[in-house]
């Protein structure tokens, strides 16, 4: 059989290693524009604040390794037009405008995601820079270090994190959001505000329900960010304003959602029986809500490459969804999330409730402690445990893991409140917190039945 892989980061990577590991000597072709693959563009936050000394080391594959493995890899080739029908690809060799003709038994997309570029007049200018790419993140450190006065626009995960990285190194920096939150896939605003503080308190400027109208240069060769609100002067502005699917080869041969990410099934397979798709490229199955939905991230992307690697010897294994489960450092905090806020949940039309914990992580007792929130999220209907939000000094993120696993498995909060787990005073109270938590969730609830 013969595979051919187009584009190769995270979800390309993994499904490549995937096929030669179980089925080795198959004919696997990857087509990639790039000169390199699976850049993890999270570090671009941390080469920039010096935590990472090479970004070089932002690299967790290299094409020969690939090779190694048995699959023949075209680095900068530009796939022009897939035809399903006839299982053809036409390419070109971007160094010598070659075109290139090839055919595939079973076609693996993982052409992952650009940056999703609003239609803001002055957006080409030079010094406004994305946010995603090896090359990107290059120019955002060279950039870093000759201007001073930084605006980012954007208040999802990339950009706060960058926010904390400029701010880290001794740079003015001002972060412009369109919503009255940041980290709004992730957080509620309540939680929201944990963060929006903690920027404050590191000179982040912040500014809330300003959405970006233009860019321009001023008299003394500033940039001038016009705003609904106000205007804003920058030396430097770094666009994070989301991504979208890369798809336009398979567009009208595939079923896409509305944004125009591919919709896959439980096994990575696209409506065409012969094509799969991973990663940035396509949907996944967001488990609680049991809806197909666009989260570009790299643990779906691994997951997804990996099942595509085995799937497409047959539907072999399913994909178990998603809880968009997420973590960051900020500022010697951990926030972390998994599944939905309360806000989504309300917008689906679910009859969910909160409750938030707020203590120390284990006996006040012990020689040092930390105060910690926990934000559950719940069905009042079924008690079904839907998402959990964690701020802390406290390293909570493999809490998160923990509620991504109750959510995976259909727990409820009657189940979570007397889960087994451990108690030592090194770590946490004779109940753990996410039992507390769960806890207090039932007493809401007892109170409310009573009334």
């Amino acid at each position: 059989m013969k595979v051919v892989v187009i584009g190769c980061t995270h979800a390309g990577t993994a499904a490549v290693e995937q096929i030669l590991e179980e089925h080795p000597g198959t004919q696997v072709t990857v087509y990639e524009r790039d000169d390199n693959i699976s850049f993890l563009s999270c570090g671009i936050a941390l080469y920039l604040g010096h935590k990472v000394k090479h970004l070089e080391d932002m690299f967790y594959a290299d094409p020969k390794d690939l090779e190694k493995l048995g699959a023949k890899v075209y680095m900068k080739h530009d796939v022009l037009k897939i035809d399903s029908k006839n299982k053809t690809i036409m390419c070109e060799d971007m160094k010598t405008h070659q075109i290139i003709n090839d055919t595939y038994d079973k076609l693996i997309m993982t052409t992952g995601s650009t940056v999703a570029v609003p239609p803001i007049m002055g957006i080409s200018d030079t010094r406004i820079l994305m946010c995603k790419s090896y090359a990107q993140a290059e120019a955002i450190y060279e950039t870093a270090k000759e201007y001073k006065n930084i605006t980012i626009v954007g208040g999802g995960y990339i950009g706060v994190e960058l926010a904390e990285s400029y701010a880290n190194t001794d740079h003015k920096v001002s972060l412009i959001q369109s919503r009255d939150q940041v980290l709004n896939n992730y957080l509620d605003k309540d939680m929201s505000q944990n963060v929006i503080e903690l920027l404050k308190e590191h000179d982040v400027d912040v500014y809330l329900n300003e959405r970006v109208t233009g860019f321009t240069r001023d008299d003394d060769d500033s940039i001038l960010i016009e705003t609904t609100k106000a205007d804003h002067k920058a030396d430097l502005v770094i666009v994070c304003t989301g991504f979208v699917a890369n798809t336009e080869l398979l567009r009208g041969q595939v079923d896409m959602d509305r944004h125009g990410a591919i919709i896959i099934n439980e096994y990575t397979q696209t409506s065409n029986p012969d094509i799969y798709a991973a990663g940035d490229a396509c949907t996944v199955i967001f488990n609680p809500t049991g809806k197909h939905a666009y989260m570009p991230l790299a643990t779906n992307a691994i997951r997804q490459g990996a099942l595509a690697g085995t799937n497409v010897f047959g539907n072999i294994k399913k994909y178990m969804g998603t809880q968009a489960t997420s973590a960051m450092e900020l500022f010697g905090y951990t926030i972390a999330s998994t599944g939905l806020t309360l806000q989504h949940a309300l917008n689906s039309k679910i009859n969910a409730d909160t409750v938030t914990y707020h203590d120390y992580y284990r006996p006040k007792y012990m020689p040092t402690t930390e105060m910690l929130t926990v934000k559950l999220v719940y069905n009042k209907d079924n008690h079904l445990i839907l998402g959990a939000q964690f701020f802390s000094k406290h390293e909570v993120a493999q809490s998160a893991n923990t509620m991504s696993v109750c959510i995976q498995n259909k727990n409820t909060i009657d189940d979570l409140a007397y889960m087994d787990m451990l108690f030592q005073p090194n770590y946490d109270n004779p109940f753990n917190y996410l039992n507390l938590v769960a806890q207090k969730a039932l007493a809401k609830e007892r109170e409310v039945k009573a009334k």
